[in-house]
């Protein structure tokens, strides 16, 4: 039984859920970064972008799909169904909806305590797309 002041995951907004993937995606790509490169800080920001823009997590959440359990690909439907006040500058509306989507499954296995699995499906998205989102 959880206690009073937690909530089941389950009854969480997808907007919750996102909003809590989204920092930890930021911190595992610039945890990444500040290991495996020698950039100077403007580049590392310019870098972590490529990962964390909407236009990456849509392209990042398109690759992983075939991945994901079938509770995994409820999370990321309610996700896409979810919706925000506003859209991202630079990304379409169906991007913004993906990047939240995947947002939204990393802060439900992140919640849920899932680290392992969050470190599997990080190593995944590392190895394909880092040499594009470095170069």
């Amino acid at each position: 039984m959880l206690p009073e002041h937690q909530r089941d995951v389950r009854e969480l907004s997808s907007v919750a859920l996102a909003f809590v993937g989204d920092g930890v995606y930021e911190v595992l790509v610039r945890q990444r970064l500040v290991i495996e490169t020698r950039l100077p800080p403007a580049k590392l920001h310019s870098r972590a972008v490529r990962f964390v823009s909407a236009a990456g997590q849509s392209r990042v959440l398109e690759f992983l799909l075939p991945m994901l359990t079938e509770e995994e690909q409820a999370v990321v439907q309610r996700g896409k169904n979810s919706s925000k006040a506003s859209v991202a500058k630079h990304a379409t509306p169906q991007q913004y909806r993906a990047s939240t989507a995947f947002e939204a499954l990393i802060g439900w296995l992140y919640l849920q305590h899932r680290q392992d699995r969050i470190s599997q499906l990080f190593e995944a998205v590392w190895n394909e797309f880092s040499e594009e989102f470095l170069a």
